[in-house]
């Protein structure tokens, strides 16, 4: 006896299919059933990732889908009547390639024009798609077991018929093998239906999860998907028979009819559906006096040489031209690369910013001839056969990177080129990982939020330590603790195990791009996410989602890239122009040389080394994580090559195996370089002798081995797979090829060694490259124009606050890593007078805040306010609300503006606010006159008098601490003053550790300098015991900080409301609090008490060359022996990169930095070069020798 599933629901059927792929078909094997089908709710999803799955295992695969029905006409979005149906369930199955065509187009229609609740399709286009299908009848909600149930007869035969004449010899009546209520009467009346009919019948299960005792679980998702608990009476339930059930299970429903058994097998057997490989790229247009799309390749990279290398063409290049351009022809690639060409060429001639590259794509200098990519492969050594193996043919993968403000506007450009129905984007699945499926299992189950975000959060899912649910109830005792506790706590662990990594929604990948040669849904089933539908359910505008993902779509050979949004190429483009605009051309001001372009930049500038190596890299593009500080500073950064290693040695391989530390000790001399083999030299010089790039690897393969570098590449691809078979192969090929070339065995072995370690962490060479340079391009700017560029920084940032306010920090931290800034960038509070929507530099100090970070303040109120400023400056707050449009910019957000300090100029706060009412009414008043057609009061024959600005209202203003308050609450933080203001040097000696990092600093002790905004007194439950819940605020942001029992009774005198304070604690280092982490006190020292004490040192910084009078050192000492106190006194002495500076600390003064001797100081030496810093700063160089000391 056999049998075959021909109704199976699996993830992909979105939070109502239990069934993981690989199951379904390791079990449909262990039944040795023939063949299987798969059939999702209204979706192809996985049926792509099926069919190779099955093909694999020997099982025939049928791919299908349970199709919604609408009762009428698809596009109709109403019902006659509140018991009709919005859509019936009809089982479709692809018989052969015109089918499953066929079942694309269907599937792809029910989301582009049915979408309902659920894709719908209709009979109309059943009927224009019907070939090539097997259709059945399907489950209870079908359109015949409908009928029947309703006791429409007569229904029941008109739909059965209809479906029966339209797929002739491949209509099924089905039965199901289960007991949910009412299957059995409905069986027993199927049957009779065909018999009068003379219809064949098929029995089904309609499988939703795999085995019988998966039912709960399955129940479980089932609510996660309708959104109701599972206490629910009135919430729909599965019979727990809906499992895969074996042919013997099946028989037993039907022991008098195994004909329904046979028609499964009859079904499978008339299946007869295989792809074979081919690529579907779009034909590119090609101009007039073209033919030949290799021709038209051929002309333009060799234009485009000329133009970057000039004539004649070095040798060189000639000779790397032709053999790139021989593999793109004789792949057939020729097209590829004209449509990433052109696309490319259209953003460039519409001043949209394009990256330099990314990933393999820059080592072709095709690709760099045609400007996709801005880097020389030649300069840099970068292959070609790392991005394109003529020896594995694959499709080439460019990646691009794009303004992210513009992105759009090139794939509007490409849908329009190409056609709106056959470029798409891509669908990525959402899965159940750890943490969610506890969170979302709990909230069915009943928990209360907190208690499964404190549970979720107990599962650790840090990069490289992720654990499963199941993992963390074996591995993890708190978590095993709470399991073994058994009743509820024990199902929630159970059902999440079993439903972790479950697909649970589909969205759109966030840079993926198909183009297809035609009518997407040609290729590709598609939908649209119902999130983007237009309400109205018009979706003409909106682009189409492919159904497979971005791998099924690389198997089905379609030609798909990403189209990237980063905001540094926004950042370097609003930087360049701002400076242009204000100075007319891109200059250094140091040198004096003029570029066209960023592109025209040296890269050997040492003071964007200097301030590398000084730390300075806020806002530098792929530096500014602590660790790239630290690794910067560490091997004092002074060349291209070291960022371009950097970037590749901040990654956990490199880290983990020691070879980033190896790298600097290497370049500093504290550790010898040396070379395996002589000939190795070339490669691994810019490296100090370490494997850092995979490309090193393809060079030493083809240096010692005599590989080439095609196959030199299939070795490198062999070590990123990590199958130990497969590395030991290779690596004994290399070994016997290198010796065999006359290399020393133990040589070769070594490097086998050395080759097989690099596979855990190489990296790309042309990736690094390429974002080395755009990191380059961003410090540039940086310490050349630092106010255009952090003007742009905040603007790209605009939208969140917590970034917004880092940076903001970092433009009054700028003298400390560019010398010759003596203060920082100011940035000033909005003013619409001169804000626009984002930040703008206004002169070479000064920032001026952006509309578009205030709050309640959006995009057509701040045009609004542009638009009116274009006929000049607004002299008083009446004058700005006559002029502006008030229906883009209402009440509300006049308020925001005032608090913010956006009107200043018209009066001070309070006044404004006063006075808001009588002016806004007033022209309200006037317009809704003026709107209505109606004459005013003050209109004399026709003559309209002006109406006189009231003034503001003689009111006294806030204190200090109110309009900060109202700031805050406007913009998100402080901008005119802080609460700390009067404490920022000594805030500002504890700053190395922030309420912006503390996730940096995860257990480890702190010293927080802050301010306290508010106390929450709160009462243990385990014992009664009070203890306080406290938020501080620092020039970074808020943080929490907890007091438990000693700690709390000990200083909550210290923690008052506005106290300024010095919380000494511990960051919290539980795994529930990683993402938000508490500081726990220890201590509470109000700040006062810290300023004039043994926890400062009192530096000053000289900078090696700098040219200080004798007397300013006799003035200072004067002036520090005349403010006696507690505070050492140091004096530092370096060269600003990265090199152990001495420190030189007095034996005899100790002083009261005081913010007036602080100013004295500052005059004498400048004020980036005065500070208060703490002894274990970890900004602070190497400690001060004994014998280094100031008398």
């Amino acid at each position: 006896m056999s049998f075959v599933h021909l109704h199976t629901h699996s993830e992909y059927s979105l939070l109502d299919g239990a069934n993981r792929l690989t199951d379904l078909v390791h079990q449909a094997k262990e039944y040795e059933m023939p063949g299987l089908a798969l059939t999702d709710h209204g979706c192809l999803f996985g049926a792509w990732t099926f069919h190779k799955l099955a093909k694999k295992e020997g099982i025939k695969p049928i791919i299908g889908m349970e199709a919604y029905v609408a009762p009428g006409d698809r596009r109709d979005r109403t019902r006659s009547n509140r018991i009709e149906r919005p859509y019936y369930h009809l089982v479709l199955l692809a018989r052969d390639i015109e089918g499953y065509r066929n079942l694309m187009k269907l599937s792809s229609i029910g989301y582009t024009e049915g979408f309902y609740h659920r894709p719908r399709i209709d009979r109309e286009v059943l009927a224009a798609h019907s070939e090539g299908l097997i259709v059945s009848s399907a489950c209870m909600a079908g359109e015949v077991a409908n009928n029947i149930m309703a006791d429409n007869w007569e229904g029941a035969k008109e739909s059965a018929d209809w479906y029966a004449n339209l797929f002739q010899d491949r209509y099924y009546l089905e039965v199901q093998a289960h007991d949910s209520e009412g299957q059995a009467d409905l069986n027993t009346k199927i049957f009779k239906l065909s018999e009068e009919m003379g219809l064949p019948v098929v029995a089904t299960n309609d499988a939703h999860f795999l085995e019988m005792e998966d039912h709960e679980a399955h129940d479980v998702l089932l609510c996660i998907g309708l959104g109701r608990d599972r206490s629910d009476p009135d919430r729909m339930r599965y019979d727990q028979g809906l499992y895969f059930k074996s042919a013997g299970e099946i028989a037993e429903h039907f022991p008098d009819r195994p004909d329904v058994l046979d028609n499964t097998l009859k079904i499978a057997e008339e299946v007869n559906l295989g792809f074979k490989k081919s690529y579907h790229l779009p034909a590119f247009p090609l101009p007039k006096d073209h033919t030949d799309e290799n021709g038209f390749l051929v002309h333009i990279a060799t234009e485009g040489a000329k133009k970057r290398y000039g004539e004649p063409l070095p040798e060189a290049v000639q000779e790397r031209l032709d053999y790139e351009l021989g593999v793109i022809t004789e792949t057939g690639y020729a097209g590829y690369f004209l449509i990433t060409w052109d696309f490319i060429d259209w953003a460039r001639q519409n001043g949209i910013p394009v990256g330099p590259g990314r990933g393999s794509a820059a080592g072709s200098i095709v690709a760099y001839v045609l400007w996709i990519t801005n880097l020389d492969p030649l300069e840099f050594g970068l292959l070609f056969e790392r991005f394109l193996n003529p020896e594995r043919i694959s499709m080439p993968d460019i990646d691009i990177d794009f303004c992210y403000q513009r992105r759009a506007e090139v794939i509007g450009y490409v849908k329009e080129k190409y056609g709106q129905d056959a470029v798409g984007q891509i669908i990525t699945f959402g899965t159940m990982k750890s943490r969610a499926v506890i969170r979302d299992v709990g909230r069915t189950l009943g928990f209360e939020p907190f208690e499964t975000d404190k549970i979720a959060k107990m599962i650790p899912n840090a990069p490289g330590q992720t654990f499963t649910v199941e993992k963390a109830v074996k591995k993890l005792k708190d978590v095993k603790k709470l399991y073994d506790r058994g009743g509820r706590h024990k199902k929630l662990f159970d059902y999440s195990m079993t439903l972790e990594g479950l697909s649970r929604h589909s969205s759109v990948h966030a840079a993926g791009v198909v183009i297809a040669p035609g009518p997407l849904d040609d290729y590709v089933p598609v939908c649209i996410q119902t999130g983007k539908n237009d309400p109205n359910g018009d979706s003409n505008d909106v682009m189409h989602v492919t159904q497979y993902d971005m791998n099924c779509l690389e198997d089905v050979g379609m030609l798909k890239m990403d189209f990237l949004g980063l905001k540094t190429l926004t950042v370097i483009h609003d930087t360049v122009e701002s400076v242009k605009n204000r100075s007319g051309e891109l200059r250094n001001p140091e040198s004096g040389e003029i570029y066209e372009s960023m592109d025209q930049v040296p890269r050997d500038d040492p003071a964007v080394y200097k301030m590398l190596a000084g730390g300075g890299t806020a806002g530098v593009f792929q530096f500014e994580s602590r660790l790239a500080i630290d690794k910067l500073r560490a091997m004092r950064c002074d060349r291209f090559d070291d960022l371009v290693a950097t970037n590749a040695l901040i990654r956990p391989g490199p880290l983990d195996s020691g070879m980033t530390d190896r790298y600097i000790r290497r370049k500093l001399g504290e550790e010898q370089v040396s070379y395996d083999h002589p000939d190795l030299q070339p490669v691994l010089e810019s490296t100090y002798g370490i494997i850092v790039y995979q490309e090193q690897v393809m060079r030493i393969a083809n240096i010692l081995a005599g590989y080439n570098l095609a196959e030199a590449d299939v070795l490198r691809k062999a070590m990123g797979k990590k199958i130990s078979k497969l590395i030991k192969k290779e690596l004994t090929q290399f070994v016997t090829k290198s010796v065999g070339r006359g290399v020393d065995k133990s040589i070769a072995e070594s490097l086998a060694e050395q080759i097989e370690t690099f596979g855990r962490y190489g990296f790309n060479l042309s990736h690094s490259v390429a974002y080395s340079l755009l990191s380059y391009h961003t410090a540039w700017l940086k310490v050349h124009f630092p106010a255009e560029f952090m003007a742009a920084m905040l603007s790209a940032v605009l939208s969140n606050t917590d970034d917004v306010v880092k940076y903001i920090g970092e433009c009054r931290d700028l003298p400390r890593y560019i010398p010759r800034l003596n203060d920082g960038i100011e940035v000033l509070p909005p003013d619409v007078n001169e804000s626009g929507w984002k930040f703008t530099a206004v002169g070479a100090t000064q920032i001026r805040f952006g509309l578009g970070a205030v709050r309640g303040v959006g995009l057509s109120a701040a045009q609004s306010i542009l638009i009116a400023r274009k006929d000049g400056h607004f002299g008083t707050m009446f004058d700005f609300l006559e002029r502006i449009d008030l229906r883009a910019l209402n009440k509300r957000s006049v308020e925001a503006l005032i608090a913010a300090g956006a009107l200043d100029s018209f009066g001070h706060r309070s006044q404004l606010l006063e006075g808001l009412e009588t002016a806004y009414s007033e022209i309200s008043a006037r317009r809704s006159e003026a709107a209505a057609g109606q004459g005013s009061l003050f209109d004399i024959s026709g003559v309209s008098i002006d109406r006189i600005d009231p003034g503001l209202p003689e009111t006294p203003e806030w204190p200090e601490q109110e309009r900060l308050k109202r700031e805050k609450e406007a913009l998100g933080f402080f901008i005119s003053g802080h609460p700390l203001e009067q404490h920022r040097d000594l805030v500002m000696a504890f700053n190395r550790l922030n309420s912006g990092n503390l996730k940096d600093y995860i257990g480890q002790p702190v010293h927080l300098a802050c301010v306290v905004t508010k106390v929450d007194r709160q009462i243990s439950r385990r014992d009664s015991s009070e203890w306080g819940k406290i938020t501080v605020e620092d020039f970074h942001g808020t943080t929490t900080v907890l007091a438990f029992k000693e700690s709390w009774l000990k200083y909550r005198g210290t923690l008052l409301q506005d106290a300024s304070v010095l919380i000494v604690g511990k960051v919290s280092g539980r795994e529930r609090d990683e993402e938000d982490p508490p500081v726990f006190l220890e201590e509470a020292i109000v700040l006062e008490d810290v300023a004039n004490s043994d926890k400062l040192i009192l530096e000053i910084e000289v900078f090696g060359g700098t040219s200080l009078d004798a007397s300013v050192f006799a003035d200072a000492k004067k002036l520090l022996m005349s403010n006696p106190g507690m505070v050492p006194v140091e004096l530092t002495v370096g060269s600003n990169n990265g090199a152990p500076e001495p420190l030189l600390r007095s034996r005899t003064l100790r002083v009261n930095p005081n913010m007036e001797t602080l100013g004295e100081l500052r005059g004498m030496f400048g004020n980036a070069h005065v500070r208060l810093v703490t002894p274990g700063n970890i900004n602070r160089r190497a400690s001060y020798p004994k014998s280094n000391q100031l008398p």
